[in-house]
């Protein structure tokens, strides 16, 4: 079938300075979805263009439009709820809203390809790799099996996944998620696309993994000739890797032009909040981070005039008016009435000093040696047992006040650590002394007693959270039932809880389900002050939270431990936010600990290879800072914990291993005063 546009189907393209013709163009784009609420208009009068060759990422908040965007050039909205309603969408001169099915179901996966956030939900778990690297090759270019298992092996070595034709009789469980993700690059590539379109393809990797794969993915575009669309949150990555960006805010475009210009000099409030709520890696801690205060609006009622004027510094009696997307020269556009005069960046605030003052003396946490194995059953049906070393000789302090950091990869041991310190799960050996007490040995009636001065903020706070119950029926839970409150006095402490975590009283009636992601973790953190614990364990508290409720919530403890004197173990994979938050920082690599140091000597001067390697990873909003970065992704992937390596843990990664490291566990010692590693290197 020849899918080539006739004459008279084509629709001429817009033309940009230069005479270049966009490769694909989103004019005026519109989308509903029908709820049962009412009419929710997701995308409203959206335009943007990625030229041929081009990087173009799509920033903003959960719900802005981003991905519902991707989907309807995709022509993959869910129907018949959502539905485009106005616009065109023109790739090579046609307009895809246009095409019948059949030629669009040649152009998706050909032409356009797609790569999803999780890779685990979009490769079938009862296929083999190979067969779905072969299927768009075979449905669209017509390979036999002989070819397409030829061009397979070819893929997965584009991709950098070695021993690839043992690779293609493998299942998506035997991989893991970064090699996941790239097999779902492998398969949009597979068919030469001209587009592809990624929608938050590493936000469920490591720092590590994301840096092998964006740069993957920078690379191939270049060599290829592949022009690429980026949905993504993390400005980092922007910096890093984008030639232009669009930044969205309640289903409209707010700002758009290049990488440089709008970093540099940001022409909308939206974006210059989104900007200035980032913690810097690159740079120390000065004050609180600046937040952008409220909520993105209801978009089944949405303001009138700008959208963004409710929670906007700058707002003034015009912006009751609705302001148009309009150039202000540099290529760059803004749809603020105050675009040409926008205030410059704020100098750095005074140092804040009150969460420094950590008390001396005997440490509040003191954690020797700890350890706990795991028996795990292999596969099989005489496939035996296997021990998992998740935590090996683990050893560090805490003092009154002070927030340690732990760092890692995924399935370094961070999570079991601190599930072991809140006796979640039982040590294998080891101590964990809280107040001169040790909690390994201490059960029943006396660890219930120490549990009210041990708290936890998990990660996702709508799993944490009772459905069914309030927000004021889960906050007062612990004090009528470990606390001994009469009702009057649960209602009057939950009121001050509220207060203390900046929610309005009255949403104390409301249900998990009411509230933001924001919203629900600061319900989390009320929940765990209400027993007014001496230590919390903050497992991973703001990596579901967009960019500008984690500047809140990280703000919020920063306030609580200043006001309360609470220490902190800090569980978190973002760099940036551990170093803002964190006195001193932890890092660990598959079970056990490489480098403890004070925070800003580790940033300045990590010692240990690994480290060294994680802040290489890890990308800085900036793109003046990146473009003079090399890239020095660290290689390969994370050993598995049922078969370490011997030696030391890291040495099969390590750009400084010699054959000594195979041999040796290096020892953790003191390198300089109060900065230890664990490399014989050194």
């Amino acid at each position: 079938m020849n899918n080539l546009p006739s004459l008279e189907d084509v629709t001429p393209s817009p033309v940009l300075s230069g005479g270049i013709v966009p490769l694909l163009s989103v004019e005026d784009l519109q989308i509903e979805f029908t709820t049962g609420r009412g009419t929710l208009r997701a995308v409203d009068g959206v335009s943007w263009s990625v030229l041929p060759g081009e990087t173009l990422a799509l920033v903003g908040e959960s719900g802005c439009g981003k991905s519902v965007s991707a989907l309807a050039v995709m022509r993959l909205l869910t129907k018949p709820a959502g539905r485009v309603v106005g616009g065109r969408i023109m790739f090579q001169g046609r307009d895809l809203l246009s095409l019948p099915e059949g030629d669009m179901r040649a152009i998706r996966g050909r032409d356009i390809a797609m790569i999803f956030q999780e890779p685990m939900t979009s490769l079938n778990p009862v296929l083999t790799i190979g067969l779905q690297i072969a299927e768009p090759l075979k449905i669209h270019l017509g390979m036999n099996d002989a070819e397409a298992r030829a061009r397979s092996i070819e893929l997965l070595g584009l991709v950098g996944i070695a021993d690839a034709e043992r690779r293609l009789g493998q299942y998506p469980h035997q991989f893991s998620g970064g090699m996941r993700q790239r097999v779902m690059i492998a398969i949009g590539l597979a068919c030469d696309p001209r587009l592809i379109i990624a929608d938050e393809p590493t936000t469920a990797l490591d720092v590590t993994i994301q840096a092998q794969i964006l740069e993957l993915m920078k690379n191939l575009s270049r060599r290829l000739g592949i022009t690429l669309v980026i949905i993504t949150h993390n400005l980092g990555v922007v910096a890093r890797y984008a030639d232009r960006l669009a930044v969205m805010y309640a289903g409209r475009i707010v700002e758009q032009g290049t990488a440089d210009e709008v970093f540099s000099a940001p022409r909308h409030p939206y974006t210059v909040g989104l900007l200035r709520s980032v913690p810097r890696l690159d740079q120390a801690r000065h004050g609180s981070l600046e937040t952008i205060e409220g909520l993105p609006p209801n978009l089944l009622n949405p303001p009138t005039g700008c959208r963004f004027a409710p929670r906007c510094r700058w707002r003034q009696d015009i912006c009751a008016t609705d302001p148009a997307l309009r150039d202000i020269g540099g290529g760059q556009r803004s749809a603020c009435h105050f675009a040409e005069a926008m205030p410059p960046p704020p100098e750095a605030a005074p140092r804040d000093v009150a969460r420094h003052r950590i008390e001396a003396g005997t440490p509040l946490l003191e954690v020797r040696g700890l350890t706990k194995h795991f028996d795990v059953r292999l596969p099989g049906f005489f496939g035996g047992s296997a021990l998992v070393r998740a935590a090996e000789e683990v050893s560090f302090t805490i003092g009154r006040g002070e927030t340690l950091g732990l760092v890692g990869e995924s399935g370094c041991g961070k999570t079991t650590v601190g599930r072991l310190v809140l006796r979640l799960e039982d040590p294998t050996a080891g101590q964990i002394l809280f107040d001169g007490e040790d909690l390994a040995t201490v059960s029943g009636s006396r660890m219930k007693a120490l549990r009210t001065r041990i708290q936890v903020i998990f990660q996702d706070p709508f799993s944490s959270l009772n459905p069914r119950m309030s927000v004021a029926a889960t906050i007062a839970e612990p004090l009528l039932k470990r606390l001994g409150f009469k009702a009057p006095a649960a209602r009057d402490r939950v009121a001050e809880l509220l207060d203390q975590v900046g929610l309005l009283r009255d949403m104390g009636e409301r249900f998990p389900h009411q509230l933001s992601g924001g919203q629900r973790q600061r319900v989390g953190i009320a929940r765990a002050l209400a027993m007014e614990p001496d230590f919390i364990v903050c497992d991973e508290p703001v990596s579901a939270l967009d960019v500008s409720i984690q500047g809140q919530i990280v703000n919020l403890l920063s306030e609580l431990q200043a006001k309360l004197g609470i220490a902190y173990l800090f569980i978190a994979h973002d760099l940036a936010v551990v170093r803002h938050l964190s006195h001193r920082i932890v890092v660990m690599y598959l079970g056990r600990v490489m480098e403890i140091a004070d925070r800003d000597a580790l940033y300045s001067q990590p010692l240990h290879p690994y480290t060294r390697a994680l802040l290489d990873a890890a990308p800085i909003p900036d793109p003046v800072v990146e473009r003079v970065r090399a890239p020095r992704a660290l290689g390969g992937e994370l050993p598995s914990p049922l078969f370490p390596p011997t030696g030391c843990v890291f040495h099969t990664r390590c750009p400084m291993a010699g054959p000594e490291c195979a041999m040796t566990v290096p020892p953790l010692r003191e390198i300089h005063p109060g900065h230890m590693a664990a490399c014989i290197k050194l």
